[in-house]
């Protein structure tokens, strides 16, 4: 199956470790070099196969060249996975992020990387102890959720403003399937935007908690995807976007900050026929990319940072137009923007 990934992939370079002492698998997968060294962030999950990890993190390696043209960031795709028989705890979660930075620091600078599923900023302090190419520790721009959620945001309101006329939120239903630290910060803010608020998690705990915080309205994890609402989303794993899933969704707007949201790339063009406008999740995501590169490596001050995660909404906006110009989906507008742009570099 790793063989067969391999061949089949447009990538630059695949990275892949087993680690005897954890029984991970590490995958480094980069995509893309042409607007310069490759960035991603760094997932821990158990998965059902290796090979399922080595193609996670070959299609999320692939949305941040994606990403990273779209926003015009001065670097290339890129994606790691550590694929765990079990999330490790303690000395040997410790000992595994010490070796997987030795591995990072062992390219040469080929690869940045930053947080991801089950990777936050302690996580990586650990790494930066043995590698220069991190983004997102604590001492820097710290979680990238932060600028995940204010850019997702934006890109609701230019959403809204694009289906309803206005980009005003107050009277409009936002269900945020997943509030984990994206989701719940997404949910605050739609909230003081005057939004109802729908809250879905399969830790039903936490969606009370943040429900509660909020004043919003729960709604149980396995009924998320056919709620009534204006916009829907989703802020959890992806791939939940599916032949299978979308007839039953009740929204006129997809916008989240899952990554991969699309189950198949076919699923696009099905929300477009289903009258609900999709956001591109590499698009409307991208709030975190900008903000660690800019606090870290390009020397924004906060105020800058606001300014371009407010551009995300207006590169949505440029988007949509041209998807009803052209009569094609969102989805396949942003992969001709980014693929303009990397050739351009290349």
């Amino acid at each position: 199956m790793l063989e067969e990934l391999l061949r089949g992939w447009d990538g630059e370079e695949a990275v892949i470790r087993f680690d005897p002492e954890s029984g991970a698998w590490i995958f480094v997968c980069i995509h893309s070099t042409a607007l310069g060294p490759a960035g991603g962030g760094t997932r821990m999950r158990v998965y059902p196969a290796p090979a399922d990890g080595l193609a996670d993190a070959m299609r999320l390696s692939a949305a941040m060249t994606r990403k990273m043209a779209i926003v015009d960031a001065p670097r290339g795709g890129g994606k790691a996975v550590l694929a765990v028989p079990e999330l490790p705890a303690g000395d040997a979660r410790r000992r595994l992020l010490l070796r997987y930075g030795e591995l990072v620091a062992s390219l040469g600078g080929l690869f940045h990387t930053a947080g991801d599923l089950n990777v936050g900023p302690a996580d990586l302090d650990v790494v930066a102890e043995r590698c220069e190419f991190v983004f997102g520790t604590s001492g820097g721009g710290g979680d990238s959720g932060r600028g995940t959620a204010r850019g997702v945001l934006h890109g609701i309101h230019a959403s809204v403003e694009h289906v309803f006329g206005s980009p005003a939120l107050a009277g409009r239903t936002v269900l945020v399937q997943g509030v984990g630290s994206v989701g719940a910060d997404l949910a605050s803010g739609l909230a003081a935007d005057g939004a109802r608020v729908l809250v879905s998690d399969v830790d039903a705990g936490l969606a009370g908690r943040v429900a509660g915080r909020l004043g919003a309205a729960v709604v149980a994890a396995g009924a998320a995807v056919e709620t009534e609402c204006d916009v829907y989303a989703p802020c959890a794993v992806g791939g939940t976007l599916s032949a299978a899933s979308i007839p039953r969704l009740r929204c006129r707007i997809v916008a989240g900050s899952a990554n991969n949201q699309l189950a198949e790339p076919e699923d696009a063009e099905r929300l477009r026929e289903a009258g609900i406008l999709y956001a591109p999740d590499y698009v409307v995501n991208a709030g975190g990319v900008l903000q660690l590169l800019g606090l870290e490596a390009l020397g924004w001050e906060e105020d800058e940072l606001e300014r371009r995660l407010a551009g995300i909404g207006d590169t949505l906006r440029g988007l949509y137009r041209e998807a009803d110009e052209a009569g094609i989906t969102p989805e396949a507008a942003a992969e001709l923007l980014a693929a303009r742009r990397i050739s351009r570099a290349a």
